[in-house]
């Protein structure tokens, strides 16, 4: 026979899930405040508490409001990409609150939407997924809550060359776009003449697909004169598309171009005076919300920040970088080398981001993460507490419940 407490068991606990003790006090706008302070991690847990916190965390105000204060933060969340022979791997790196060069976490995060692929780009908590065999399939993914949404594939395209793409939105027509930017290749008549395919630029097509106004169809925007580098290579400013023009035929210096999300038209902008960034720039990064550009100089890497976009005089030569040999890199592990006698090819090097005690977080090409001390000069190794496969590509991205329909604030 049930005693009274079996009897009343299912009852009390149903009452818990519709409401936890204390919670049915609370305020709507309080309890949303509180949720918005959470890292994602916390916040897609709470979702199995119970049904009332569920309801919480689906309240539409909510994806808002996490992202704002995720923005204002400047509180970046790091993936890694690990491209495996059979299936690609993405993890999410979870920092230490109390020391920001120790990851205590190293999360797996599914992907069931395709096998093998490329993060083209992450814009607003949502990553640009590639199909990293064929090129072809492709879906915007938001890595936390596992929503995604299939893209039309592009069209066929013949003699296709190369394609350099992007992936971003703009907060005057919230909009999210992708765009491509093909390339073919030179038709065997051309192919026959050697000063006419060595002087000429391959032809080129520009697509664009706006995401969540309904219609999901490529549209084609004709051709342009500049050759982009390809992926990935893009970053997103002030609404904007940014790449770097490739060194093509007689041209000696790279330009900086770029592509604006509202009028879809292509623009210059204007590189710093004097700083040889147009021979030396190898790529380009975020820092707080503004472009920036890495350079090359003797021994040392140069971060270049356009304070005010668009202002051809706000750029300034911010941080000076010197060298950095990592482990996996030393030709004898247990013998000493004299750093100042190695040079580090700049295309090992990647500028990540700023952390939020101020260091620049690094990427070398085997993979090591490093933080560099703006202040003191210092290079540490991120401390990761799990095995990782040893070759892997980071990504800077912002943890979010955001979907495509989520309003955005700035």
């Amino acid at each position: 026979m049930k005693t009274d407490y079996a009897m009343r068991r299912p009852a009390e606990e149903a009452k818990i899930q519709e409401h936890p003790p204390g919670t049915e006090s609370l305020p709507c706008e309080l309890a949303l405040d509180i949720l918005s302070r959470l890292p994602i991690t916390h916040l897609i847990n709470v979702k199995r508490v119970c049904r009332f916190w569920r309801s919480l965390v689906q309240h539409p105000l909510l994806a808002s409001m996490h992202f704002s204060r995720i923005a204002n933060n400047n509180d970046p969340c790091l993936l890694l990409l690990c491209d495996l022979p059979i299936k690609s791997h993405l993890y999410s790196l979870h920092f230490s609150a109390l020391d920001e060069t120790i990851i205590e976490t190293v999360t797996r995060i599914p992907v069931p939407v395709i096998p093998k692929f490329l993060v083209i780009g992450s814009c607003n908590g949502l990553l640009y997924l590639l199909d990293s065999l064929q090129q072809r399939a492709n879906y915007i993914y938001n890595p936390f809550t596992s929503d995604y949404l299939e893209l039309p594939e592009p069209g066929q395209v013949l003699n296709q060359h190369r394609v350099a793409t992007g992936f971003g939105f703009h907060s005057t027509t919230k909009e999210y776009k992708v765009v491509r930017v093909v390339y073919y290749r030179n038709n065997k008549e051309e192919g026959t003449n050697f000063q006419k395919r060595r002087y000429s630029l391959p032809r080129s097509e520009v697509q664009v697909l706006t995401v969540g106004n309904g219609s999901l169809t490529w549209r084609s925007k004709g051709e342009t004169s500049y050759q982009l580098l390809g992926n990935p290579s893009h970053v997103v400013v002030n609404g904007r598309l940014h790449w770097l023009s490739c060194r093509y035929r007689n041209q000696s210096l790279r330009r900086l171009i770029s592509f604006d999300l509202a009028d879809e038209q292509f623009r210059e902008v204007p590189c710093p005076v004097g700083a040889s960034f147009g021979r030396h720039c190898s790529h380009l990064a975020t820092l707080r919300g503004c472009l920036s550009g890495v350079v090359q100089g003797f021994r040392r890497l140069y971060i270049w920040v356009m304070k005010e976009y668009g202002v051809k005089e706000s750029w300034v030569k911010e941080f000076t970088i010197g060298v950095k040999l990592p482990r996996e890199l030393e030709p004898y592990p247990n013998q000493s080398i004299n750093l100042q006698e190695f040079h580090l090819p700049l295309s090992q090097t990647k500028v990540l981001c700023l952390l939020n005690n101020g260091e620049i977080l690094l990427e070398f090409r085997c993979g090591t993460l490093v933080c560099y001390d703006t202040k003191s000069g210092a290079f540490k190794e991120l401390i990761i507490f799990q095995d990782l496969p040893e070759w892997s590509n980071a990504i800077v991205h912002v943890g979010s419940l955001n979907w495509i329909d989520t309003p955005i604030h700035f």
